[in-house]
C-alpha cells in the first residue's frame, strides 16, 4: 500500500511547522527571557546541526539530566529533528541509578545542567557517552551549549519520520526492581495530544505555567507539548515553588497549568491564595491522584475548575479525563476514555468486569507505547494479544461508564481476609481537621495478615490519637477498613510525579 499520503506527525516537524505558522508569537518564557517560535526553532536547528556533526543519527539516543530549563526542550526537539531518540533523566537519581539507565539506553550524547554534572562525572568511566554538553556553562570535560549553538549553522531540513518511530524513551520510576524504558513513538505523542485537545479544548492563546518536572510524562506531555502545538506560550519554572507559582499566575496571566494534588494543596495554604488575581485561569489540570473534595471546593470558590486526568508513562499519558462539569457528581472518578482510545476493566480471564465490580484497568489506542526498551518479556507481560495495556491499577466502571481507579493492585491490603483499598480510606481521613496528608499502607500482622496503618502528616501544633482517627473514620468506613496503627511524619516521601512512595513508608515502619 502506498504511504506517500501519510502525514509526518514527527515532533521535530511539528515545532518547525508551528514556527512557520506563528513565527513571531511568544513560545517560551524562562527567568525573564522570552523566545518567539522563530527564535526557538533557530536554537533547535543549530543544536540539531551540531548533534548531527557530532555523530548523532537516526535512532541514536540523546539524554538530558537537570531541572526544567529551555535546554531540555531545545535538545528534545533537536534530537527529534534528526530522527534520533530523546531520553529524559530523573534528576533525583543517584550516580548508580544513572549508570544503569544511561548504559541501558546506550546514550550517545548527554546534556546536563550545572547542578547535575557531578553525578555523571562520578561514573563517566562507566558510561557509553561520546559527548558531554553543559546545558548552562562549560567546564572540564563539558562543552557549552550556548557556544555549541552559536558556532553551528541551522539544520537545513529535518529527517522525515514514521508515526511508529520511537521519539522518547522515558524510564519508569523503578519503585519495584530496575526501571524500564517506555518507548514512546511520534504517533503516540501526536495522538495523545489529539485526545487532549478534544478533551480540554486548548487554544492558541494559552499561557501555560510549567512547574512539574519535564522528565516526567505529566510535566512534559499533559500541557507543555500540546501548548507548543497550539502556538501558545509556555512559562517554564526550574521546579515547583508554591510562592513562585502563585506569583507567576497573576504576573503572566496564566490560563492553565498541570500539577498533582499536593502542588495545588501547597498553593492553597499560602496566605496570598486569597488575594491573588486568578481571573486569567481557564482550567487547571491535575493528575497522579483524585482531587480531595475540600481542595476541589476551595479552588472552585476562586472560580477555578479542575480537569482531572488519569494516565501513565506507557500511555503518553492520557487514559481518562474527568471534565470539570462532572467533578462534583462523579467525585473520585478518573472520568472516561478520550475520543481515540479505549478503557476497559478486565478480570483475570481478560473479560470485562460487570458494572461496579473491580478488576484491572486496561487501555488500548494509538497513545500506547511501542514497548519497553530492551525488555521484550516485560512488553509481552504489559501488552496482551488483543492490544490491551495492563496498567496494574485496580478499578471499576459505574453504570454511567465513568472509571474509578481504586488503587494499585500491589498496594491493596488484605486484612482478616477482607480487601482494603488505601485510596478509599485516605479520601475519608484526609478530611480530618488536624490532618494535612495521609497515606494508608499494609504492615505485617501475625493475627490479621496485614494491619491497616495510617501514616499522617499533621497541621502545625496538632496531636492526634489512633482512637480519635478511628472514631472520625468510623462514620464513613467499615470497621475492618479503619487503621489499627498510626504513625506521624513531617512530610510524606514522593516521587517526581508527586505520588507517595509507599514502599519507602513500608520500609521505614517495618
Amino acid at each position: 500500500m502506498a504511504t506517500h499520503n501519510n502525514p509526518d506527525v514527527g515532533l521535530g516537524r511539528m515545532i518547525a511547522r508551528r514556527a512557520a505558522l506563528s513565527p513571531n508569537d511568544r513560545a517560551l518564557t524562562f527567568e525573564g527571557s522570552t523566545w518567539s517560535y522563530a527564535d526557538l526553532l533557530e536554537q533547535i536547528d543549530r543544536l540539531a546541526s551540531s548533534l548531527r556533526d557530532g555523530g548523532v543519527s537516526v535512532g541514536d539516543r540523546v539524554a538530558y539530566l537537570g531541572f526544567n530549563h529551555p535546554a531540555f526542550l531545545i535538545s528534545m526537539f533537536a534530537t527529534s529533528r534528526l530522527g534520533a531518540i530523546f531520553v529524559p533523566l530523573n534528576f533525583r537519581l543517584t550516580s548508580g541509578e544513572l549508570d544503569f539507565i544511561v548504559n541501558d539506553a546506550g546514550v550517545h550524547t548527554i546534556l546536563a545542567d550545572d547542578l547535575h554534572k557531578a553525578a555523571l562525572d562520578a561514573i563517566r568511566a562507566k558510561l557509553p557517552c561520546e559527548r558531554y554538553i553543559g546545558a548552562e556553562t562549560a567546564s572540564e570535560g563539558w562543552e557549552s551549549l550556548e557556544q555549541t549553538i552559536e558556532s553551528s549553522a541551522p539544520l537545513p531540513e529535518g529527517v522525515k519520520v514514521e508515526a511508529d518511530d520511537v521519539v522518547l524513551i522515558m524510564y519508569t520510576s523503578g519503585t519495584t526492581g530496575r526501571p524500564k524504558g517506555a518507548m514512546l513513538t511520534h504517533g503516540n505523542i501526536a495522538w495523545n495530544n489529539v485526545n487532549s485537545l478534544h478533551g480540554m479544548a486548548m487554544g492558541n492563546d494559552e499561557i501555560c505555567l510549567v512547574v512539574a518536572p519535564l522528565f516526567h510524562i505529566g510535566g512534559l506531555n499533559v500541557t507543555t507539548i500540546v501548548t507548543l502545538q497550539k502556538g501558545g506560550e509556555v512559562v517554564l519554572h526550574r521546579n515547583f515553588n508554591p510562592e513562585a507559582a502563585i506569583e507567576a499566575i497573576e504576573h503572566h496571566g496564566i490560563t492553565t497549568m498541570f500539577g498533582v494534588p499536593a502542588m495545588y494543596l501547597f498553593m492553597s495554604q499560602l496566605p496570598q491564595f486569597e488575594t491573588t488575581d486568578f481571573t486569567s485561569v481557564r482550567l487547571f489540570t491535575v493528575g497522579g491522584a483524585p482531587v480531595p473534595e475540600p481542595l476541589l471546593h476551595l479552588y472552585n470558590a476562586r472560580g477555578i475548575p479542575f480537569a482531572q486526568g488519569y494516565g501513565l508513562t506507557e500511555t503518553s499519558p492520557f487514559v481518562a479525563l474527568l471534565e470539570p462539569r462532572y467533578a462534583a457528581d462523579k467525585l473520585g472518578s478518573a472520568g472516561k476514555s478520550p475520543l481515540y482510545s479505549e478503557v476497559a476493566v478486565l478480570d483475570l480471564s481478560g473479560d470485562p468486569c460487570p458494572v461496579r465490580v473491580s478488576g484491572e484497568v486496561c487501555t488500548r489506542g494509538p497513545n500506547v507505547m511501542a514497548g519497553y526498551w530492551n525488555r521484550p518479556e516485560a512488553t509481552a507481560d504489559a501488552i496482551d494479544a488483543k492490544g490491551w495495556f495492563h496498567t496494574g491499577d485496580l478499578g471499576y466502571v459505574d453504570a454511567d461508564g465513568f472509571l474509578f481507579v481504586v488503587d494499585r493492585i500491589k498496594d491493596m491490603i488484605i486484612t482478616g481476609g477482607e480487601n482494603v483499598y488505601p485510596a478509599e480510606v485516605e479520601s475519608v481521613l484526609y478530611n480530618h481537621p488536624k490532618v494535612v496528608e495521609v497515606a494508608i499502607i499494609g504492615m505485617p500482622d501475625e493475627r490479621w495478615g496485614e494491619a491497616v496503618t495510617a501514616v499522617v502528616s499533621l497541621k502545625a501544633g496538632e496531636e492526634l490519637s489512633l482512637e480519635e482517627l478511628r472514631t472520625f473514620g468510623g462514620e464513613n468506613l467499615a470497621r475492618y477498613k479503619l487503621p489499627s496503627r498510626l504513625e506521624t511524619i513531617d512530610v510524606l516521601p514522593r516521587n517526581p510525579a508527586g505520588k507517595v512512595l509507599k514502599y519507602k513508608l513500608r520500609e521505614q515502619y517495618r
